[in-house]
């Protein structure tokens, strides 16, 4: 059994070097993030062997900082948790690495966790630690009709992952201290947060993009470009196979509801025709070299006008306005056919306003309950996963000692 309950965890999935102290997976200890947005602002997006280089430099002094942020030794821990996929193949080397070497020299188990389950456990660990402080409690983000009981923790939960990496459905179901999950739906091309970091970029706005169109969708009219979802059909000739897709590796999708398969791809390239037709491509690049002298998204109209013209954040309303109703109509409707009483919603882009705005109107509406993690747990960090290899070191799940990077890892 657990002595002390502290996990280490270590994260180097993408384009962040992370680690942390969770005890018993309900209470972090530290978190120490070291990111890597300058070093991939000016190319626009990450890449990935500039990532690697920077997992390398900073992987060290980050596991040293958690551990002295949180007053502990190696020797004290039960166990080391590491990130062994979904990600970037060099990115994930760089932590698996590390994290075996520390095991091995310090006699501790090393637990391998799935990036999207790290997630979903994000969010559980943000409702732990406000539940195991009542001084400091603060209810969790619910909405709830009068007269409808919050649904018991025992109870399957739907969960969303969205991020710039993912769009995925998961049914998750608490199972002797234990989860399972299931896949639902999940997008068959671009995730919701490539989508908007890519829309950013054809705008010259700044990067990571997601934050810039969240700050500056609020200045515009979201109803003013009609863009619109159509319904997802599986291809024949694929015979349930996914496709070539770097985002649709991870399992077939013959046997999942076409209701509830996302697809970014088509309002990317309709921005992009939108933007050609109405020859608004020149004026947004003439405005790139003021955007990215600006340490922050605007936060008034006056600043928002100063960067984009009306109709270029009209655009960008609208947008922002058809991702987040797509993603809300298939997960409420995935909630709703599967009989789920809580929705836990994670990942980058659950960082987004207007989608925790939205998510929220529609659970009080259906009486469902809701779950955001903190903004801090929202992006990637190492919390979630020492809190996700929790359940795992109670059934001594531990990895073998040729654990390797999974790119295309699958959660199960």
């Amino acid at each position: 059994m657990p002595g002390s309950g502290l996990i280490l965890g270590i994260e180097s999935s993408c384009d962040e070097t992370a680690a942390a102290i969770v005890e018993r997976g309900a209470r972090t200890i530290s978190s120490v993030v070291a990111s890597q947005i300058a070093t991939h602002a000016r190319y626009g997006g990450v890449v990935p062997e500039l990532a690697s280089r920077e997992h390398l430099r900073a992987i060290v002094p980050v596991v040293r900082a958690a551990l002295a942020e949180a007053h502990i030794a190696l020797a004290d821990l039960d166990a080391i948790a590491v990130t062994s996929g979904p990600g970037l193949a060099g990115a994930l080397l760089v932590g698996i690495t590390y994290a075996k070497a520390l095991a091995f020299a310090n006699r501790l188990p090393l637990i391998a966790v799935n990036h999207l389950e790290g997630h979903i456990h994000a969010v559980l660990l943000n409702e732990r630690e406000a539940e195991g402080a009542p001084e400091h409690w603060v209810p969790p983000v619910s909405s709830l009709r009068p007269g409808i009981e919050a649904a018991p923790h025992s109870d399957p939960a739907l969960a969303l992952v969205v991020s710039g990496g993912h769009t995925h459905l998961y049914l998750a179901r608490p199972i002797d201290d234990t989860w399972s999950y299931t896949l639902v739906g999940r997008t068959v091309d671009d995730a919701a947060g490539e989508a908007f970091d890519k829309v950013a970029k054809l705008l010259g706005l700044g990067y990571p993009g997601g934050p810039w169109i969240d700050a500056l969708a609020k200045f515009g009219n979201p109803r003013a470009v009609p863009f619109a979802f159509a319904q997802i059909k599986s291809k024949v000739h694929l015979a349930g196979q996914p496709p070539r897709t770097k985002a649709a590796k991870t399992a077939p999708i013959a046997h999942l509801d076409p209701h509830f398969l996302f697809s970014f791809s088509g309002i990317k390239t309709a921005v992009l025709r939108y933007v050609e037709l109405n020859q608004m491509r020149a004026e947004s690049r003439a405005r790139v070299a003021h955007v990215l002298e600006r340490l922050r998204p605007p936060q008034t109209r006056e600043e928002a006008l100063a960067l984009c013209p009306q109709p270029t954040l009209d655009l960008i309303s609208s947008f922002q306005h058809a991702v987040v109703g797509d993603l809300k109509r298939k997960t409420f409707a995935a909630a709703e056919s599967l009989g789920a009483r809580r929705v836990l919603v994670t990942g980058g882009v659950a960082a987004n306003r207007e989608l925790r705005e939205r998510f929220s109107q529609e659970a009080a509406a259906r009486g469902v309950r809701i779950l955001f993690p903190t903004l801090a747990l929202s992006t990637d960090n190492a919390a979630m996963i020492a809190a996700a290899a929790w359940p795992r070191l109670l059934k001594q799940q531990f990895a073998p000692p040729d654990l390797s990077a999974d790119p295309a890892l699958a959660l199960r």
